[in-house]
């Protein structure tokens, strides 16, 4: 009896929507404003001991504390950069987060610059 009433089902539902016509949705149409973007300065943080500490444990306790950064190698010199963020208010914003996380976490001689990013050619 219930494979009766589910064959049922299933034919029903089968012939739902028979004989309509359906038209597949149309992507929208998306505008890009690279330009006026690549124009506009971008900002980054850069984070670094006063004392020389290990690269590798600075980077290590930002991503313990949930602050996304990167390591870069410009000129035989290692930086922790983060970023990049789009206004200096943002980058000054998140300046102040860090700073605070690492009082709470009492890291002495640290400290976290806005830079701005030099401009891409």
């Amino acid at each position: 009896m219930r494979k009766m009433v589910l064959v049922m089902a299933v034919l029903a539902l089968a012939g739902c929507g028979e004989g309509k016509k359906v038209d597949a949705p149309k992507p929208a149409q998306v505008t890009i404003a690279a330009p006026a973007q690549a124009l506009a300065p971008q900002w980054d943080l850069e984070v670094r001991g006063e004392t020389p500490q290990a690269v590798s444990d600075l980077s290590g306790w930002l991503i313990e504390h949930n602050f996304m950064s990167s390591v870069v190698k410009e000129s035989g010199k290692v930086r922790i950069l983060m970023g990049p963020y789009n206004s200096k208010a943002d980058a000054e914003a998140k300046q102040a987060e860090v700073e605070a996380a690492l009082v709470r976490a009492k890291k002495q001689n640290i400290e976290v610059l806005v830079l701005e990013r030099p401009a891409a050619q």
